[in-house]
């Protein structure tokens, strides 16, 4: 079994020294590193680039440079998606991410976590839990979520929290670790957002 099937198949695998995974991360640097060096002003070729890396990006989407991953091809993001500057996505196993989703700058989805275990750390091994951010999710500048968490649809998470536990939908949730302030009401729909 391939080091990366064993990370799909939720098992510890070899991500500092097998030759195939540090052949596919080196693949992504070099995409990534054209993609952060591309201008602003050059969208077509920024999002030709995004494209190729990607497993599936949606319609209208824009993710701000600069961005960095470890693969690329297990990150699937829906329409209508933007990500301010500095977003991290370490995609040892699958991230998917619904429509509208809007992600403030300095935000980390980590799939990667490493062994307690010094000896096992020390061969390089390490596991991965797949991250799921269904539809109309908003997070905040600065949050980090941990591997296998899923954050449910609408729900927006407070700048700075660090997610270390799945965030039900239609709540506002912050802190570290991140835990459910409150739900979101029909009272929060406001016509002057500043308000809030």
């Amino acid at each position: 079994m391939k080091e990366l099937e064993k990370a799909a198949a939720g098992q510890l695998y070899d991500a500092n020294f097998d030759e195939e995974t540090l052949q596919l991360r080196a693949h992504a640097k070099m995409q990534l590193f054209h993609l952060n060096q591309t201008p602003p002003d050059q969208v077509a070729r920024r999002e030709s680039l995004l494209r190729s890396l990607l497993g599936k990006v949606g319609d209208g989407f824009v993710i701000e440079g600069p961005f960095y991953c470890d693969y690329g091809f297990n990150i699937d993001i829906g329409d209508g998606f933007y990500a301010n500057v500095n977003l991290t996505i370490l995609d040892g196993a699958p991230v998917r991410i619904g429509n509208n989703v809007f992600l403030g700058p300095n935000v980390g989805l980590h799939t990667a976590g490493h062994p307690l275990d010094v000896a096992q750390r020390n061969q390089g091994l390490e596991y991965a839990r797949p991250i799921h951010i269904a539809d109309d999710v908003w997070l905040g500048a600065g949050v980090q979520v941990l591997p296998g968490v899923s954050i449910g649809q609408g729900t927006v998470i407070g700048a700075g929290s660090v997610v270390t536990k799945s965030i039900p939908a239609g709540v506002v949730a912050a802190g570290n670790p991140c835990r459910v302030l409150r739900p979101i009401e029909t009272t929060d729909i406001s016509a002057n957002p500043t308000s809030a």
